[in-house]
């Protein structure tokens, strides 16, 4: 075995993506000594596909980072060129926050708050082997020749685990474009037991500013007043940069399916499964082949760069149809192509072989997170690696699991969608996929899960303090509106109305503006008073909801126990290892009847149960 490296660590991160910054925070926070290793120092945090944060669901998911101490949501607010809440003409279930970043000011903005935070230890290394002693991680082989000892890893390695890049016929390895790839970890993997599978996803062209004609393009503005996606900021001032809206044509589509026998996704050459919620123009074309265009949005890489993303064509055709592709829309007719589009294939981790708290099942200490458990998003990523982090920091310094429940976070949704029903595609959030979305409200995540985060560590003195200063605003502004009257109704009354606002109710009521709290007090309140009927349903749902996942499922529950279970329930309960009953009736292949023999399973006197399995 290697040298070993001259400190011991508690917590090995590897991989400094979105993943691997956000575990190595939370465990620091936690104080943990952390290790974290990259590939490429240069690229730490780097937006390797969309130079965005945010989006439907996805802004949810930023914001409860956010409000259990995580640094993403800062981070684009300090680095954001354009500012956009979208679905606002929408319920405020859905109403979510993106932003364009300035793609490199945000990568360098992450590094600089790794590196300046007490406890992490921030190295350019590729790791090759994770090394298990007693059934337990205690650390990695690296390339460099060092051991690097550790009692709890955390492997967060994104498309880099045996990376493929495919553009037309030219294939190379490489997790992203001109970066090498990790290409021993998954066979340290396999070699511990674990089932490892093939992803793909994919990156389309980038185009030169200047060469655009945006006299044909249709101009997309940022909010007038742009709304942070942090808890810790009132307001944005900055100056936002534009963004544009084209469309594909008869014509362009003329050129793909004249050349779909050159696409590596249709001939074979790529054989992994991609995204289906952000296909690639190939796909689009053969999908919904009745459709004469798709919109595609022009987006600005930063501030200091004319690099423009084309967001709607992920491809990986050959670079003379991307040409011809891209030339064929109107406002790009004599763009210039800076970067082409490709497709990467990688390995990954099936997440039916991860506890809720992304410790895997096979290896004790050994935590998963992000791309390799076959999920895609920066945020989808960042949330779990904030989980890892704080659940491995934790239960080293003995604490109790950091799991979020569906009925809580749209991060407790994410992590039982994927350790639950596993995946088949690339897995992405969406607010259709929680059942409970009026509690779990972009605006009132720090209600829902900073007080939860705090008691396990992860939020510092000052955001708690500025979050005890809210919640007293809230509290006094509730206890006051029941009783101001004003023409026969009382101020609660008045707020109710749907074309009444707060900043409207202030005016008609001096008492109200006496108490001068805050936009987000003040948000929380109306929301709260306008839409208490369908709160109050909800929690009823919500306790039903409860009152299953409360049902707990022994450890290694024997499921041979079970008389008349059928076999592919049996099968995929046993694979899953459900820890409560409501986990249970979410397994894929499992029905209602199947969980009717558990419940009478469980209820048996253990005695007896112990008796059938002599």
């Amino acid at each position: 075995m290697p040298s070993a490296f001259p400190t011991q660590f508690d917590v090995l991160v590897i991989g400094a993506g979105h993943a691997g910054c956000e575990a190595a925070l939370a465990a620091a926070r936690m104080g943990a000594r952390v290790l974290l290793t990259t590939i490429q120092l240069d690229t730490v945090a780097q937006m390797s596909c969309n130079p965005a944060i945010g989006g439907v669901a996805k802004g949810h998911l930023v914001r409860e980072i956010d409000a259990m101490g995580g640094a993403m949501a800062e981070a684009i607010d300090a680095t954001g060129i354009q500012f956009r809440e979208l679905n606002t003409s929408k319920g405020p279930a859905v109403r979510s926050p993106r932003a364009q970043a300035d793609k490199k000011a945000y990568q360098l903005w992450m590094k600089n708050r790794v590196e300046e935070t007490p406890g992490i230890t921030l190295r350019q290394d590729i790791v090759d082997e994770i090394v298990v002693e007693g059934g337990r991680a205690k650390g990695a082989i690296a390339k460099s020749g060092w051991l690097y000892r550790a009692d709890a890893v955390v492997v967060t390695t994104g498309t880099f685990m045996k990376g493929l890049i495919h553009i037309g016929e030219q294939r190379q390895t490489g997790g992203r474009a001109s970066e090498p790839t990790a290409e021993n970890i998954s066979d340290s993997l396999r070699a511990l037991g674990f089932r490892v599978e093939r992803f793909k996803t994919g990156t389309p062209p980038r185009l030169n500013g200047r060469t655009m004609d945006v006299a044909k393009l249709k101009l997309q503005h940022g909010d007038e007043a742009p709304r942070p996606f942090s808890f810790l900021r009132d307001r944005i001032e900055v100056e936002q940069v534009p963004c544009w809206i084209t469309y594909t044509n008869e014509r362009t589509h003329e050129i793909l399916r004249a050349n779909l026998h050159r696409a590596p996704l249709l001939t074979g050459q790529i054989e992994a499964v991609g995204p289906r919620y952000c296909p690639s123009i190939e796909t689009k074309i053969q999908r919904f082949a009745g459709k004469e265009r798709h919109q595609l949005f022009l987006e600005p890489e930063g501030r200091h760069t004319r690099e423009v993303y084309v967001n709607g064509v992920s491809t990986s055709f050959p670079p003379d149809v991307q040409e011809l592709m891209i030339r064929s829309i109107a406002g790009l007719e004599n763009a210039e192509i800076m970067r082409y589009g490709y497709a990467v294939e990688y390995d990954y981790v099936p997440p039916t072989q991860i506890w809720p708290t992304l410790e895997t099942k096979k290896v004790e200490g050994l935590y998963f997170a992000g791309q390799i458990n076959g999920t895609s998003g920066y945020e989808e990523a960042a949330m779990q690696g904030l989980l890892a982090g704080a659940n491995a920091a934790g239960k080293l310094a003995g604490k109790p699991p950091l799991v979020l429940s569906r009925d809580e976070a749209y991060g407790g949704v994410l992590v039982d969608d994927i350790v639950t029903q596993g995946v088949r595609e690339p897995y992405r959030v969406f607010t259709s996929r929680a059942e409970h979305r009026l509690f779990l409200r972009a605006d009132n995540a720090d209600r829902r899960l900073t007080p939860k985060a705090r008691a396990h560590g992860l939020v510092p003195d000052a955001r708690w303090k500025r979050f005890e200063a809210k919640e007293a605003e809230i509290a006094n502004a509730t206890a006051l509106l029941p009783g101001r009257f004003l023409e026969g109704h009382s101020a609660l009354q008045w707020i109710r109305r749907p074309e009444m606002s707060w900043s409207a109710l202030e005016n008609s009521f001096p008492e109200v503006r006496a108490l001068g709290i805050g936009a987000q007090a003040a948000e929380q309140v109306e929301l709260e008073a306008k839409f208490a009927g369908y709160i109050a349903r909800q929690q009823a749902a919500i306790d039903r909801f409860r009152r299953m996942e409360s049902r707990r499922i022994p450890a290694r529950f024997d499921y041979a126990t079970v008389h008349q279970l059928r076999a592919e329930a049996r099968e995929r309960l046993e694979e899953v290892q459900p820890l409560t009953l409501g986990q249970a009736a979410r397994v894929g292949g499992v029905r209602p009847a199947d969980i009717a023999l558990l419940v009478l399973a469980l209820s048996r006197p253990r005695k007896e149960k112990a008796g059938q399995r002599e």
